[in-house]
């Protein structure tokens, strides 16, 4: 486990763009199970690749008009529990992954990015990937 005042301004890049941060395996599940809308979860991490690329490509992908109704993190080799309960109950099937974000509709998951797809890439990929599936499942789609 990392120093909390060491992975402090990695945690504050999220919770100073609205992230809620959950700390033990029953946040996860009551904000996920409750979520009623869109929730953006982030699987957040101390490697060049959250702090390069994920981090920064999820702040500009916020820029966007159309945006997840919620926003919340878990910190990957911090909140262990809250990270083991993610992935074993919301992200089954998926390995584990970290840095990773994750879009539920409701309490479904229906976009997912792995550390495969955030390390071979740059930030602006990463939020044109984000914004896609924001304007997919986040806007009100209005039918004639």
């Amino acid at each position: 486990m990392y120093d909390p005042v060491m992975i402090q301004p990695f945690r504050d890049e999220l919770t100073d763009i609205g992230f809620k941060e959950l700390m033990t395996p029953e946040e996860v599940d009551a904000t996920i199970s409750s979520n009623k809308g869109t929730l953006l979860v982030v699987v957040n991490s101390v490697c060049g690749c959250a702090a390069g690329k994920a981090r920064p490509g999820i702040r500009k992908a916020l820029q966007h008009t159309v945006k997840p109704d919620n926003l919340v993190s878990v910190f990957a080799g911090q909140e262990k529990e809250a990270t083991a309960r993610l992935r074993e109950r919301w992200l089954q099937g998926i390995p584990p992954s970290s840095p990773s974000i994750a879009l539920y509709k409701d309490n479904e998951l229906v976009h997912f990015i792995p550390r495969f797809k955030i390390e071979g890439r740059i930030a602006d990929e990463i939020a044109a990937d984000l914004v896609s599936a924001f304007d997919e499942f986040c806007g009100d789609k209005v039918t004639a």
